[in-house]
C-alpha cells in the first residue's frame, strides 16, 4: 500500500510502499482489548497492603462488660467496625500478571497501527533532524504537520535531541520503534512515524524471518512484567 511521506515543513516529499500486513490488517477488537488489559495489569506493582485486626496495634482488653450497658457486645478495640481498627478484606501484596501469547501481542500492535492508518491518524515523516534540543522548534514542526491533540513520535532508535525537544510539550511522547506498544498507540490521537521507524516496525512485526528466529522486542509495560 502507498502512503505519502511528509517533510518537516508539511509538504509531501514522496510516496513510499508500506507493508499491508503491518499497516493494513483488519481490526480485531477482542485481541486488542485483551492485550491492552494485560499490559495495564502487568504495569501494576501490586504492593498495596493493609493491616487486619490481628496486625493493627491496640489493646486486647475487653472494652466494657458483656451485659447491662445497653450497647452491642464488643471484645476488641482492633475490630474493623471501630476507628483505628483493622481493615476487613483489604488489599495485600499480589501479582497482577496476565500472560498473553506472543502471536496475540504481535497481532494487537498490527491492528492498532492499521486502525490509525485507516483513520488517517498515522503520518509518515522524514527523520527529525535537530542539531540541538529545541522545544520551540519541535512545537513548530508538530503544528506544521497538523498536530492538534496528543502525539506519539516514533523514531527508529532513541534520539536524544528529539526526546529532549518533545518531553516538555503536553500530550507529546517519543518512543523508539522497538518499544512500540498497544497502550501508547491507543492513548495518543496522532502518530508521527519516521520513514526509518516504519521500516523498523515492518521488520519487527511483519513477516517472521525464515528459520524461526524470535526478534520480537519487549514493549512498554511488558518490559518488566509481560515477558
Amino acid at each position: 500500500m502507498q502512503t505519502p511521506v511528509h517533510k518537516l515543513t508539511g509538504e509531501i516529499a514522496e510516496h513510499i510502499e508500506i507493508s499491508e500486513k503491518v499497516f493494513g490488517a483488519p481490526f480485531n477488537e477482542s485481541v486488542v482489548h485483551q492485550v491492552l488489559l494485560s499490559q495495564r495489569a502487568n504495569a501494576r506493582q501490586g504492593t498495596a497492603s493493609t493491616k487486619t485486626r490481628s496486625e493493627v496495634a491496640g489493646s486486647t482488653r475487653k472494652l466494657f462488660r458483656q451485659k447491662g450497658t445497653g450497647f452491642a457486645r464488643a471484645g476488641s478495640i482492633r475490630s474493623p467496625l471501630r476507628r483505628g481498627g483493622g481493615i476487613a478484606f483489604g488489599p495485600k501484596p499480589r501479582d497482577y500478571r496476565q500472560t498473553v501469547p506472543r502471536k496475540m501481542r504481535r497481532l494487537a500492535i498490527r491492528c492498532a497501527l492499521s486502525a490509525k492508518v485507516g483513520n488517517e491518524e498515522l503520518i509518515i515523516t522524514e527523520p527529525f533532524t535537530l542539531e540541538e534540543p529545541k522545544t520551540k522548534e519541535m512545537a513548530r514542526i508538530l503544528k506544521t504537520l497538523g498536530a492538534d491533540a496528543s502525539v506519539l513520535i516514533v523514531t527508529a532508535e532513541a534520539e536524544e535531541n528529539v526526546v529532549k525537544s518533545a518531553r516538555n510539550l503536553p500530550g507529546v511522547k517519543t518512543i523508539p520503534a522497538r518499544l512500540l506498544n498497544v497502550v501508547d498507540i491507543i492513548s495518543h490521537k496522532m502518530i508521527f512515524m519516521t520513514t526509518t521507524a516504519a521500516r523498523r516496525v515492518e521488520e519487527l512485526w511483519g513477516e517472521k524471518p525464515v528459520g524461526g528466529g524470535n526478534s520480537e522486542p519487549v514493549s512498554g509495560a511488558e518490559t518488566t512484567a509481560d515477558n
